[in-house]
């Protein structure tokens, strides 16, 4: 009968220095499963309110509701009418206007506000900051009804003015004047909102730039072209870039004022408003989702222009 002994330790064999060490299991990454937990709901949230009616709104572009046959796939046909489309195009001939000409008033009023509250040289700051944002604060809606009550020729201040002068003077909802109108009321919400924009980014430049131009001898305009500006290059196109997504989504002031100034303002006024009465009011869900498809890509497209050539001018 054979006995068990004991390996002392030296007797256990050793790995030779050359040789590799045996590979070992590797577990599941812990840190997967909770990434997953902090990033599905926004995944769940994208998909279901942004790319699935996206998708859906692109599968209805591709159908025509016809006179006989019904709802039928009919291709890129509602595209080809849209490019012939008269009011599809004078609507966005109206918006395009309105971007080339209200974005920068805008935006330079608000550049010219953050400058004026940086500068420490302004009386009541505070106050002024508060009164120039607080248009934001007001809903859209409220804001269109309120400049329509100043705008109305019988019952409003323009009204009053016109009595007084004893002459039809101001004249807000006509053909000629109904588009300056509607972007001074755009500019009156979204004024603030830029301005806290630039505001803030101007209160991130460091301290010792200042102290520095100040030693060189640079005085208040020399310090606004060399240190304030360029801080500013980056805001600025995101600005920008807000604000031509909101002039191509403009809807909300003219179909609230088209009430006032319905011989004016017509359902096509903007690309929007087209989309909207063409759905709500026509029926054709097909058409109207084309003319969605076609501004969301068109705005998405000139936005993107902005970012680079913005971005290629603030790497310079």
């Amino acid at each position: 009968m054979s006995t068990l002994t004991a390996r002392s330790p030296e007797a256990a064999p050793r790995r030779s220095a050359g040789t590799a060490p045996a590979p070992r299991r590797r577990g599941k990454p812990r840190g997967r499963m909770t990434g997953w937990l902090f990033v599905g709901p926004f995944v769940a949230v994208l998909v279901l309110m942004l790319i699935v009616p996206i998708g859906y709104a692109l599968w209805l572009s591709l159908f025509r509701d016809q006179l006989i046959g019904g709802n039928q796939f009919v291709w890129f046909a509602n595209y080809v009418q849209l490019f012939q489309d008269a009011k599809f195009w004078s609507g966005f001939g109206r918006v395009a206007i309105f971007l080339v000409v209200q974005v920068p008033i805008m935006l330079g009023l608000a550049l010219v506000a953050a400058l004026a509250l940086d500068s420490a040289r302004l009386w009541g700051t505070g106050f002024f900051r508060i009164a120039v944002f607080l248009p934001y604060a007001v809903p859209g809606v409220v804001a269109a009804l309120i400049w329509g009550f100043i705008y109305g020729n019988q019952f409003g201040l323009t009204g009053a003015a016109n009595d007084a002068l004893g002459i039809d003077l101001l004249q807000p909802f006509s053909p000629t004047w109904v588009l300056t109108s509607i972007g001074n009321v755009v500019t009156w919400e979204f004024l603030g909102y830029n301005m806290l924009i630039f505001y803030a980014a101007l209160r991130t430049v460091p301290g010792e730039l200042y102290e520095a131009a100040e030693l060189d001898g640079a005085g208040p305009m020399r310090t606004v072209f060399s240190i304030k500006l360029p801080a500013l290059r980056g805001p600025m196109v995101i600005a920008t870039i807000f604000s031509i997504i909101g002039s191509f989504q403009l809807f909300n002031e003219p179909n609230l004022l088209k009430t006032l100034a319905p011989n004016v303002i017509g359902s096509a006024f903007t690309p929007n408003m087209y989309a909207y009465s063409l759905s709500f009011s026509g029926q054709q869900f097909n058409y109207s989702a084309t003319v969605a498809i076609v501004m969301g890509v068109i705005t998405a497209v000139i936005a993107y222009v902005v970012q680079v050539r913005g971005t290629r001018q603030e790497n310079r």
